[in-house]
């Protein structure tokens, strides 16, 4: 997406983020879709939203989607990767390449599964607002193409909103409300990954699949992902309310 196309689409995005912060808004639903516009305005194939928890380990809160090994990566970095790195440092990683072992030699777990994947190149953009800094964005590249300044300024000012979508600027002076938000959405997606499991073994079908119908069955009737995820894992929810999804239909045959 390039020139004023991207101009356009970019101020719809802000708007549409603007018009999602309301009181009581859903953030694990809000920082998906963040997340998907990372990759339709940055061209890059995947993207991710990493949190640091209590112990100051990432942990993955939101990403383009739901793929098991995508997810994985994520995981990984816990303990090393880019995005540890730029959270401790507070300081962007950008075009690395995952193919030279002089880039990836301190992942010696994160860079080989990458590369498995099928990503050859990585960015890690920090999670920060003034001094503080709670998490990375993690953008991932199916193909080796560089990243120009205007791209990383602008995955930054993608990962500022995310901050702030996080926070909200009214408690960042508060310490304990800071980390009560922070464990709160961390927690949310934790059930959230409960449920994508539950629906997907239920069902016979991807997980991805499953966040999918779970997520479009939220939306519809305007419940909060979180909420309806603590009532199916409580017991209080029938998931047979959720409608499966329906089966691509093979292509017609054509004489």
């Amino acid at each position: 997406m390039i020139g004023m196309a991207r101009e356009r689409r970019l101020a719809e995005i802000f708007v549409e983020i603007a018009d999602s912060l309301v009181e009581d808004f859903d953030v694990i639903d809000l920082l998906h879709r963040l997340s998907a516009r990372c990759v339709e305005l940055l061209d890059v194939a995947a993207a991710g939203i990493l949190l640091a928890d209590a112990h100051g380990e990432l942990q993955v809160i939101a990403a383009s989607d739901e793929h098991t090994r995508l997810l994985e990566l994520f995981a990984l970095q816990h303990d090393q990767g880019p995005c540890v790195e730029c959270y401790r440092t507070g300081t962007a990683r950008t075009n690395i390449d995952l193919t030279r072992p002089q880039s990836t030699a301190g992942w010696p777990r994160f860079a080989p599964q990458a590369r498995e994947t099928g990503y050859v190149a990585t960015h890690a953009i920090p999670l920060r607002l003034r001094n503080r800094v709670v998490g990375a964005l993690n953008l991932f590249q199916t193909t080796p193409h560089h990243l120009g300044d205007d791209d990383i300024a602008l995955a930054q000012a993608l990962a500022d909103v995310a901050t702030i979508t996080i926070l909200q600027q009214r408690t960042l002076e508060r310490s304990h409300v800071e980390n009560s938000q922070l464990e709160t959405a961390l927690t949310s997606r934790v059930l959230v990954e409960q449920v994508k499991g539950v629906l997907a073994e239920r069902w016979d079908i991807s997980v991805d699949d499953a966040f999918d119908a779970f997520r479009s069955y939220a939306r519809a009737r305007h419940l909060r992902l979180s909420d309806l995820a603590g009532q199916i894992i409580s017991g209080g929810f029938d998931t047979s309310d959720i409608p499966p999804p329906v089966p691509d239909r093979p292509a017609d045959q054509r004489g």
